[in-house]
């Protein structure tokens, strides 16, 4: 499990305990307890390395046996594992750790819808750097575990050209050239129109964006493009639309929702105290 991992859930544990879980403490501290984690609702799994690091944070000599893979579509009422270990550390956990695999699942749940939105159309579905704040890198890895696709981590691995820094900049073409003479991380242009789209092409950027292109200028642009340089279609894209987006012909299909509107999974996890047969 990797440090960076763990020193993230030993931040949002510290966030929820602070000074101590004073409701646990009216455990006594030697009892055991096992727990069972079922999901209410249809899903695809994500989190297990993060659900895990909560308990064996707090008590290292904790088992976890898992009954669903990551990645793994399952039906509602789907019993995902079974723990065993100190009853405070499993009550003082349960929170942070379904907060968790609740969050990741239903990202990467959504990823899978879109994914299966345009199947077999060869378009990818790119998520956004629009996510829940502190969880950037955990929700991009739920979106790649629902099978979409990860566009730049954050401003530092790409560049992405917008309509405020071409303004600034005085052109498409200026904007290009000087990302192009301080980074060597791949340039990407937002365009708004057809027009933008020449001068774009002209510029010589590695992929364009097609800002709130309708479906007959996305068609156009594929078309005047002729494959010289990556598409991606972005902005108003649903469930519903998305897959006669893809078949317009474009590479890609950034799409915001997949980490900014997600409905979380209704998890539950039920306590039993195991009991000593020598008592």
């Amino acid at each position: 499990m990797k440090q960076a991992l763990i020193d993230q859930v030993k931040q949002m544990l510290a966030e929820d305990i602070g000074s101590g879980d004073i409701t646990a403490e009216i455990i006594p501290e030697h009892l055991s307890a096992q727990a069972q984690v079922m999901s209410r609702d249809a899903m695809v799994l994500c989190g297990r390395d993060w659900f895990n690091a909560v308990f064996f944070i707090l008590a290292p000599g904790m088992t976890i046996h898992w009954r669903v893979a990551e990645g793994e579509a399952i039906a509602a009422d789907t019993f995902l594992c079974s723990l065993k270990g100190p009853a405070r550390s499993l009550l003082t956990g349960e929170r942070t750790a379904l907060n968790l695999l609740q969050t990741l699942s239903a990202t990467a749940t959504l990823a899978r819808r879109y994914r299966d939105a345009v199947a077999g159309t060869g378009c990818k579905i790119l998520d956004t750097r629009k996510t829940i704040p502190g969880l950037r890198q955990a929700q991009k890895y739920a979106v790649a575990c629902g099978g979409c696709y990860n566009h730049r981590m954050g401003l530092y691995d790409g560049v992405l050209i917008k309509e405020n820094h071409i303004i600034v900049a005085g052109s498409i073409a200026n904007a290009v050239k000087a990302a192009r003479a301080k980074s060597s991380v791949p340039v990407e242009v937002e365009v708004e129109n057809l027009d933008e789209l020449n001068q774009a092409l002209a510029a010589g950027p590695d992929r364009i964006m097609l800002d709130n292109f309708n479906l007959e200028d996305m068609r156009k642009a594929v078309i005047l493009t002729d494959k010289r340089v990556e598409l991606e279609a972005s902005g108003n894209i649903t469930l519903e639309n998305i897959r006669k987006v893809a078949e317009t012909g474009v590479d890609f299909i950034s799409i915001g929702a997949l980490t900014k509107h997600v409905e979380a999974i209704d998890l539950s996890m039920r306590i039993q105290l195991v009991l000593d047969h020598d008592d």
